[in-house]
């Protein structure tokens, strides 16, 4: 005999799903913004290549652990295994490599403020490259706005040397389109894979771990010093930014949609930027932060929050 729920122990449920997807929502924000005061303390010790080797295959272990006491299937045709390796390259591990190289010669929080470029990077890639969105004038504004408040960060008035630092920058963006040449590549080949949020995660890391496996004889060599710091900054680094984080994210994703999830990119920069500057002693100038307003603003227009929200009042 089945017992149907009354409107208030179903209203509830409800709010604790709610209050669940809201909280995971946060951590995976707080977690993220930490990310990159973790790959600065690691690389202290390790190259950026043994970085990328050690948060994927602590993050494939993590979410292998959930598959298996899930029990999930993992998915057998073959497309689907070959739609995953390209996004295991583009979305974990070149932006990685990308973004441990660059850590050297930036600091974390200037990291975590281009790292929210990625939003209007996934605007230019659907709609430019893969042709999956149409943008009115409205989001392409948002996209020149965002390459405004990029300028702004890089600041070419104080004069382009091409110093490490700049070379940088510019490979942190290299970085952020690959994470928006991903994110539109999934909505064109990989939306409708039938898998769960938790093994599509674990695919996506695990295949990225075993091609990091696979280069580490030649890209990943180099001394190891290690102590508390760097071992525990790796182990957060891997089973929880490239680990639990995923899932938490997809259940949001699932759960918001793609344009409330994406929020997430306002909390992760203010996140680095608070620890860089607590923690590791990192100074700010002025343009940064500036400039990392306009690319909010820039986000906001390229995703149409402003007129949604006017629609929606």
């Amino acid at each position: 005999m089945s017992i149907t729920p009354t409107p208030v122990a179903a209203a509830t449920a409800a709010r604790a799903a709610s209050v669940t997807i809201l909280v995971q929502f946060v951590f995976t924000g707080i977690i993220w913004g930490s990310s990159f005061l973790f790959m600065k303390v690691a690389l202290e010790g390790i190259s950026p290549a043994q970085v990328v080797l050690a948060r994927l295959v602590l993050g494939g272990l993590t979410l292998g652990l959930f598959v298996l006491l899930r029990r999930e299937r993992l998915p057998r045709r073959r497309v689907v295994w070959a739609h995953m390796t390209v996004l295991a390259c583009s979305f974990c591990v070149i932006p990685f490599l990308l973004f441990s190289w660059a850590q050297q010669h930036v600091t974390s929080g200037l990291a975590s403020i281009y790292n929210a470029t990625t939003p209007i990077m996934t605007a230019i890639m659907a709609w430019l490259v893969f042709r999956v969105e149409k943008l009115n004038a409205v989001q392409i504004t948002g996209i020149l706005v965002g390459i405004s408040g990029v300028m702004v960060i890089i600041a070419p008035w104080q004069g382009l040397d091409f110093s490490q630092s700049l070379v940088a920058q510019f490979t942190i963006l290299g970085a952020t389109a690959c994470y928006g040449f991903s994110l539109a590549y999934m909505r064109r080949f990989a939306s409708n894979t039938g898998m769960s949020a938790l093994t599509f995660s674990f695919l996506n890391i695990g295949i990225a771990a075993v091609i990091m496996v696979a280069l580490a004889p030649l890209i990943a060599t180099t001394p190891v010093r290690l102590d508390p710091w760097i071992i525990g900054s790796l182990l957060l680094l891997g089973c929880l930014g490239t680990g639990v984080a995923y899932i938490w994210n997809q259940n949001v994703l699932r759960a918001w949609g793609p344009t409330r999830a994406s929020t997430v990119t306002y909390i992760t920069p203010v996140v680095g930027v608070i620890l860089g500057v607590i923690v590791l002693g990192e100074h700010l100038s002025w343009n940064e932060p500036a400039g990392a307003v306009l690319v909010f603003l820039g986000i906001l227009l390229a995703q149409d929050r402003l007129r949604r929200r006017a629609r929606t009042a």
